[in-house]
């Protein structure tokens, strides 16, 4: 029978985790994916989950998700590590808006502390001279996304969930997909293939920015924390061609993780000129990070909305399509709440947050 309750297209982790909770909700499922499960954007993200405070729906739903990430916590799967999240300040003036940064983060319930200079190098001893302090947040963590994929797919599946894995949706149909092939499925469809989203559902906007990452060798303790500097909100919100911040990153096997460059390319190439500004970025942070040993350079892509906020919901002008995708550099951190309000309204329930602002309709405004 190839009739379904919901049919999700694209298996990267907010895919896979509209699935698992639809299969969960007692919904017969099919999971649609051309590529490996978590082999696109989730796969070339640095796994890192936190709250980010830049916009209200931002703070919303990354700290909605962030609570509901807690379940994964001791999830052998998951690789969760509560290395807490460091937030850099370089100067006195970025020290300053610190205070104003905490109020936000508290008022969702986030515990954040600041850390004066002398406080900051007892944390992480490799960082430069000459920084202002920065910004603590201990109860952040990072996960390892590809795997968490995997996991929601493998439960989903044992759930009357039938995956469809190395198969396309060459279109969709009016009541349900078309795969390569010509197999017709049946049912409600919910769009998460991330940069992949014009193909279906050109209507609404997207584009694809290219990011790099660094892996290094082992080198345990080299850094404790996932460091960001306090400027990276402006490089991951601007609208600049390119541009890269610090964000380093402990991974539990003792590697260190070095981002984050964006662009607006939709290419894979690696380019060398990208990430010798990246990485200059980085020494200029942690200086004997140049003596550490590089072992992979590699690229991914992630979908980007106009205004920086996913689409989650029901599309306009079409009859039981759904879309969760555009979460560009956030989509670990808010897949699990991004799950949690498409389901809820496919399923006409109220959701714990207001979603008002991840609308599709909000494009026609």
């Amino acid at each position: 029978m190839n009739t379904f309750d919901l049919i999700v297209v694209g298996a990267g982790i907010v895919g896979a985790a509209c699935a698992d909770l639809a299969a969960a909700e007692g919904l017969r499922v099919a999971i649609v994916e051309p590529g490996p499960v978590g082999g696109g954007a989730t796969a070339a993200s640095m796994g890192h989950l936190v709250v980010m405070d830049d916009d209200p729906a931002e703070l919303a739903l990354s700290r909605h998700s962030q609570q509901m990430w807690e379940a994964y916590a001791q999830l052998p799967e998951a690789e969760f590590s509560r290395c807490g999240t460091l937030w850099v300040a370089r100067d006195e003036r970025e020290y300053a808006g610190i205070a104003a940064k905490i109020a936000r983060l508290a008022q969702a319930g986030v515990v954040a502390e600041a850390v004066d200079a002398k406080a900051l190098y007892e944390l992480e001893p490799e960082l430069a001279r000459g920084l202002a302090g920065g910004m603590l947040v201990a109860a952040e963590a990072v996960v390892y996304p590809p795997r968490v994929a995997e996991f929601l797919v493998k439960r989903a599946t044992t759930r009357n969930t039938q995956l469809h894995l190395g198969r396309r949706v060459h279109a969709l149909s009016g009541d349900g997909v078309v795969l390569d092939g010509g197999t017709r499925l049946s049912g409600p469809v919910l769009v998460a293939t991330g940069c992949a989203l014009p193909e279906l559902l050109p209507m609404l906007p997207l584009r694809a920015r290219k990011g790099h990452l660094v892996i290094t060798d082992r080198y345990p303790a080299f850094v404790r924390h996932q460091l960001l500097e306090l400027g990276y909100a402006d490089s991951a919100h601007g609208n600049a061609p390119t541009s890269v911040a610090f964000n380093v990153q402990p991974r539990p096997t003792g590697q260190v993780l070095i981002g984050s460059s964006r662009e607006f390319d939709s290419s894979s190439e690696v380019s060398m000129t990208i990430v010798r500004r990246m990485l200059e970025r980085a020494f200029a942070f942690l200086p004997r990070l140049c003596d550490l040993q590089a072992l992979r350079i590699w690229t991914g892509l992630r979908p980007t909305t106009p205004d920086g906020r996913p689409y989650l919901g029901a599309v306009p002008g079409l009859r039981d399509v759904w879309v969760a995708a555009g979460h560009e550099g956030l989509g670990i951190t808010t897949a699990l709440a991004s799950a949690h309000l498409v389901i809820d309204q496919l399923l006409g329930r109220r959701s714990a947050i207001d979603p008002a602002p991840y609308l599709p309709s909000r494009v026609r405004a």
